[in-house]
């Protein structure tokens, strides 16, 4: 199956790029994948679930947020809400270079940016998370260590996953104006939820405080044994597999 590379426009003119996984003949339905807080398309989660989805039938793309791999722009000068334009631009040039997708599929803090992204995109007709969590502002323990520093200086450099990242107040102060759990609600789209019982960073409680705000249609999957990342391949085609059977009812 054939990967190349996909370029597009942010919302703030910048050029974002990624990879778009095209399976043989012609494709079930395109999907846009989100990837983790400082993550990027590469990673393991990303492409192991991208591939896995596109053996199915399905054609996907996964790209970097702005300032992340080989994406343009400074991260510094991100925060949740331009994640979500960034999500939304990639759909919308996905529809115009081939087809409008039918499925968003996030990761972490791209789950939730998945979830508010689609009722932007009214083609979109299913969505599904991965270790989401049911506040973007939950995503602060991350850096308690620096928020005083932060609130104090208005920036600080964090280390996140062993990698330095520039964050400004105004990730934090975006992160605080988010409402994700009343625009579940109002989603009107079928929702899949997978999640592991022994996630360390977004805790289970974040599951079932998503699914009690969905309305019906919506599923949870438990990812037992499975780490936030995803770092086990068996899990992310697991992932795959139940995702390909769920979505065949709406695609």
């Amino acid at each position: 199956m054939p990967s190349n590379r996909y370029e597009f426009k942010s919302a703030e003119g910048q050029t974002l790029a990624g990879r778009l996984e095209l399976p043989d003949g012609e494709s079930a339905a395109f999907v846009v994948f989100a990837h983790c807080f400082t993550c990027t398309s590469k990673v393991k989660a990303a492409t192991a679930v991208s591939r896995a989805l596109c053996d199915r039938g399905f054609a996907v793309l996964r790209f970097d947020f702005t300032g992340l791999g080989d994406s343009e722009g400074d991260f510094a000068n991100t925060n949740f809400s331009s994640n979500v334009d960034d999500l939304v631009a990639a759909a919308e040039s996905l529809a115009q270079t081939h087809k409008s997708p039918g499925l968003l599929v996030g990761h972490s803090l791209g789950g939730a940016a998945a979830l508010i992204a689609a009722k932007r995109l009214p083609d979109v007709k299913a969505v599904a998370t991965i270790g989401a969590p049911a506040d973007p502002a939950h995503l602060t323990h991350l850096l308690s260590e620096n928020i005083d520093e932060i609130e104090e200086h208005g920036v600080a450099e964090v280390r996140i996953g062993g990698r330095p990242f520039t964050i400004k107040r105004d990730f934090i102060e975006d992160l605080k104006r988010q409402t994700l759990q009343q625009r579940v609600g109002g989603l009107n789209r079928p929702l899949l939820i997978f999640h592991a019982p022994t996630d360390r960073v977004v805790g289970i409680e974040n599951a079932r405080q998503l699914f009690e705000a969905a309305k019906h249609p919506k599923s949870f999957v438990s990812l037992d044994g499975a780490d936030h990342l995803v770092t086990d391949v068996k899990d992310a085609r697991f992932i795959a597999e139940v995702l390909t059977a769920w979505a065949s009812r709406y695609l």
